[in-house]
């Protein structure tokens, strides 16, 4: 599913206009971002958390060359799922 076929199903669940529910989806992702830049955790309990994870430093591998180089730490954002979700993907919830 893609962000337009998203905002469909979301318009027809919500039973509102399709730029209502684009509206909506930006809104959330904007927070959602918003929170994440901040260093915030943001959490949907039984959905899943968001959070920034952070990397550390180290030494890579050029696979053309075979040379080291250095990577620089970095910050990257995660997404852990949770119980429920879990639970209804194994059950088979939701299957097509």
């Amino acid at each position: 599913m893609n962000k337009g076929e998203f905002v469909e199903a979301l318009a027809d669940r919500l039973d509102i206009s399709r730029a209502q529910a684009e509206k909506a989806l930006a809104g959330v992702l904007e927070i959602v971002s918003e929170q994440l830049i901040k260093g915030e955790k943001v959490a949907f309990t039984g959905f899943g958390s968001f959070e920034v994870s952070k990397r550390a430093a180290r030494t890579g591998r050029n696979p053309q060359t075979g040379a080291a180089i250095k990577i620089a730490a970095s910050k990257v954002p995660k997404f852990s799922a949770g119980a429920t979700l879990k639970t209804a993907v194994n059950a088979g919830k939701g299957k097509r």
